[in-house]
């Protein structure tokens, strides 16, 4: 077994393992590879695997925060490792080399997320569980119908919006979402970069609404062939208690069913209880959970 840096030419693989490992999850080849052959400035992002036999056994990324005003806060995101490669200390040697990655970085804090099972593992290598994670799917067959907005509400396909609108709506919805660190940090050229940029992304299904020539509600759509993932659902809190939200993510799963779309998914902290009623209300299902996990680095 070794393990190596992520090279462009894993994307394949990485994504192999992830839908084996994680199903739920929802990130392409090109989205991939694009984040290993350029990642964006400022995150110090590093990505491992663990190979076997020429094959990608093992998954892990170690980066600083850049979204969160909170200081020296880094990320280990999606260690997984194969089922069949598990006990062999593969998981081990992944997540040593991501904390010794984010130590040289000189991070203070560390958060990664585990699914249930895995919390025992989580806690014998010092991380203490958070925020519980729900994933949650919808089929997309037959599609939601398409709803009538009220008067003075336009429901929009962000195609040949100004991304920078969109950005600031991102942000001013993201500021009070549930976690462990405030999201109140995120700048323009990282937004492109996650976001607008992201080959993922689909600009005819992600919808925005617009009131009055303002953007007020958005729901942006990331997409892998016929499998989605809900980026990002939100409404500016002066204009939230309207319906906003839900009505921009039944217009996105809409267009997105009609652009080949079969399954939807998303997740949310189980602290978020508006969106999580209006996940049940669109007929999502839990299909898994996981938890946010904390270590203080020494």
């Amino acid at each position: 077994m070794l393990i190596r840096t992520a090279r462009p030419d894993d994307a394949p693989g990485v994504v192999a393992l992830r839908s084996l490992v994680h199903p739920y999850l929802v990130r392409g080849v090109a989205s991939t590879r694009q984040m290993i052959a350029q990642p964006p400035d400022g995150e110090d992002w590093t990505a491992w695997v663990a190979e076997t036999d020429g094959q990608v056994v093992g998954w892990a990324s170690a980066y600083r925060n850049v979204e969160t005003s909170e200081p020296d806060f880094g990320e280990i995101s999606t260690l997984h490792v194969h089922p069949e490669h598990r006990g062999r200390g593969t998981g081990t040697a992944l997540l040593t080399t991501a904390l010794a990655h984010l130590r040289s970085l000189r991070a203070r804090r560390v958060r990664t997320w585990a699914q249930t099972d895995s919390l025992p593992y989580a806690r014998r290598h010092g991380f203490i569980p958070s925020r519980e994670l729900r994933y949650s799917a919808l089929d997309l067959h037959p599609a939601p119908p398409m709803p009538e907005p009220p008067t003075g509400v336009r429901l929009l396909p962000i195609t040949g919006l100004d991304p920078y609108q969109i950005y600031l709506l991102d942000v001013a919805a993201a500021t009070d979402e549930p976690g462990d660190v405030p999201v109140d940090a995120t700048s323009y050229s990282y937004w492109r970069f996650a976001s607008w940029d992201n080959p993922g992304l689909d600009r005819d299904a992600s919808t925005v609404a617009e009131m009055d020539g303002a953007l007020v509600a958005l729901s942006l759509v990331k997409r892998d062939g016929d499998r989605m993932w809900s980026d990002f659902t939100a409404t500016r809190p002066e204009h939230r208690g309207r319906g906003l939200a839900r009505l921009t993510k039944q217009v996105a799963l809409h267009r997105a069913a009609g652009r080949g779309v079969r399954t939807a998914y998303t997740s949310n902290d189980e602290a978020n209880a508006p969106m999580l009623a209006i996940n049940l209300r669109l007929g999502y299902r839990p299909v898994a959970s996981g938890w946010s996990c904390l270590h203080e680095l020494h």
